[in-house]
């Protein structure tokens, strides 16, 4: 029997530059910086006071008004976004068999804002404070739960975290889902809020961070020599994918192909990633070895790129390795120049970007490149978009713990 194939027909996203679909794509092409000074709360004794934070965004578009104090802020991005994704997806709800259809989602925190209210609920008022909503609105499997309630999908349901990898692996598992015949549908993406007082304090004690503080829209700059340290951001991406056969008896708007995955582990260090780039090669090698493509195939690298000194000098290496001489032929841009780093939800909006500029023919720039690193020495798509002919694309996904994810996804053809 053949296998089983996977096609996008729907996506949705909630980011620091646009809340649907046509302001993120126009945001993208146009170089659009979503970072500046931090406005959920005062970071002014921070090192790091900068972030890109989602502006405007009304959470009673998608969820009934009462339910939204019980939902943190990362699962009010998750239901968000899904809403958007399946409204663009098209898909009669009511004409589908609901254990067939499954939600997969990926967050690296879940909810720390709620955590952190709570806990100071707990220090200054007592145990008997505490909300009996904690828990649900704590626990990272609540997004997938709660776009299930609002939908009635009763197929697999679960969340996936590992770290800035969550979304890609809940993408790669939404593959898994429809070419195993578990399911016929699957909403599958990532979301994060953790743009908190601790999340923020946390990360800066790390000094991972970037501090060019007075200069916000110019901190993120993935390979570039002055690079100093990623950006907090959050939102959510979800995306709706389908098994082929399934989107064309609907008659439904294909985006592109999710044709192929690998994961790896670094089995280096808890933060650093493994200076050989290595094992985020091999996941580049296995996800295009399981779309049935060759690395001469691929025209176009959504890299993490994440600005930070070691892990930007790494992938490029790691590129290198899984792409051999194809590696200097290939467009390679940073979603992240523009957004910040996403954490749990960076993969999914960053599979999003890439479809958004594949479908009308371009590649997003690396914005905030100035200074070439000879450590960095690939075609990084500097500071202006290019129009391109993409056919195929591989986005990676590095997260903390050395975890490695990559996706392969095609131009949708018969």
């Amino acid at each position: 029997m053949a296998r089983r194939r996977a096609v996008i027909t729907g996506m949705g996203v909630i980011t620091p530059i646009g809340n649907t679909l046509d302001e993120y794509c126009e945001g993208l092409l146009a170089g659009k910086s979503g970072i500046g000074q931090i406005s959920l709360f005062d970071a002014s004794q921070y090192s790091s006071r900068i972030a890109g934070e989602v502006k405007n965004f009304d959470p009673v578009k998608y969820i009934d008004r009462k339910c939204i104090p019980r939902m943190d802020r990362f699962a009010q991005f998750a239901v968000a976004a899904a809403a958007q994704a399946i409204e663009n997806s098209g898909l009669d709800i009511s004409k589908e068999d609901p254990y067939r259809i499954g939600v997969v989602c990926g967050t690296g925190i879940g909810g720390l804002k709620t955590l952190e209210r709570e806990v100071g609920v707990l220090l200054s008022k007592g145990p008997l404070r505490v909300s009996p909503f904690f828990i649900p609105m704590l626990i990272t499997n609540i997004s997938p739960g709660e776009i299930a309630i609002m939908y009635g999908f009763k197929g697999p349901n679960y969340s996936v975290s590992s770290a800035c990898a969550s979304s890609s692996h809940a993408l790669g598992d939404a593959l898994r889902l429809i070419r195993d015949n578990k399911v016929d549908v699957i909403i599958s993406g990532g979301s994060e809020a953790a743009i908190t007082p601790v999340g923020l304090a946390g990360f800066c004690s790390m000094k991972a961070l970037s501090t060019r503080n007075d200069d916000p829209e110019h901190a993120s700059r993935p390979f570039d020599k002055d690079r100093d340290g990623f950006i907090m951001s959050e939102g959510a991406g979800i995306l709706v994918i389908e098994e082929l056969e399934h989107a064309r008896s609907r008659g439904a708007r294909i985006f592109a192909e999710l044709a192929g995955y690998g994961a790896t582990d670094d089995a280096y260090h808890i933060t650093a990633p493994d200076p050989s780039g290595e094992a985020p090669a091999g996941s580049m090698k296995m996800a295009i070895n399981d779309a049935g493509l060759s690395p001469e195939d691929i025209d176009y690298v959504n890299a993490h790129g994440t600005s930070t000194p070691l892990n930007d000098k790494s992938e490029t290496l790691a590129i290198k390795k899984a792409f051999g001489e194809h590696a200097r032929k290939l467009a390679v841009s940073s979603t992240k120049s523009m957004l910040g780093h996403m954490l749990g939800a960076a993969g999914a909006v960053e599979i999003i970007a890439s479809v958004l500029c594949m479908n009308k023919g371009m590649v997003h720039a690396t914005v905030n490149y100035q200074t070439p690193d000879p450590d960095c020495d690939l075609d990084y798509v500097p500071n202006n978009p290019r129009e391109m002919e993409v056919n195929s694309l591989i986005s990676n996904s590095l997260g903390f713990g050395g975890h490695n994810a990559t996706l392969v996804v095609c131009r949708y053809a018969e």
